[in-house]
């Protein structure tokens, strides 16, 4: 009896100490939920961060893209009102019942040096041809003429000018060029 009484002091001393660990086990249980739950709320929390960055950056690259878009609908309007006095002069001069070729080669003249002066204020610049040494990357050669009164590889002739903007090969001279005999 002796042992079942030694057996049943144990087991009430193996209950107690069973409880002591089931408390302590009870209130690591309660840190780790908690743990686990306020992981989950700082998970939460960035995902819906990354969500709204992603929707922003989403929007940011739409707006991006229609502001490109009204740039390249928009920008030829500066250099479109820089032509529209020259449109106003050659409508007046369609309209105009000059006889005298004097006044209409006066008023061609006129509207060739708007023209020019249009073109001076974008940006872009006749590109030297006659008397000037052959270059292809400003000239384009459409014949070559055999003669002396110009040094070889000279251009002799200006069939088509050519032009560039700032320092970018906007069209190249049509030009014929000398070649010795």
């Amino acid at each position: 009896m002796s042992n079942q009484k030694n057996n049943g002091e144990t087991e009430e001393q193996l209950d107690v100490e069973h409880e002591l660990p089931a408390a302590e086990n009870e209130t690591a249980a309660t840190s780790a939920d908690a743990e686990i739950e306020a992981l989950r709320k700082e998970r939460d929390q960035y995902l819906d961060r990354l969500a709204r960055l992603q929707a922003e950056f989403d929007n940011f690259r739409k707006r991006n893209a229609r502001e490109q878009q009204d740039y390249r609908d928009y920008a030829v309007v500066d250099a479109l009102k820089t032509f529209l006095p020259i449109l106003d002069s050659l409508d007046g001069a369609a309209k105009s019942d000059a006889q005298d070729l004097d006044q209409i080669r006066s008023g061609i003249e006129l509207i060739d040096r708007q023209f020019h002066d249009a073109l001076a204020k974008l940006g872009v610049q006749p590109i030297p041809a006659e008397g000037q040494p052959f270059d292809p990357n400003l000239h384009m050669a459409i014949a070559m003429e055999d003669t002396d009164a110009a040094p070889d590889n000279t251009v002799i002739g200006e069939l088509q000018r050519g032009y560039k903007i700032k320092d970018r090969l906007l069209r190249p001279a049509m030009v014929r060029v000398a070649r010795s005999k």
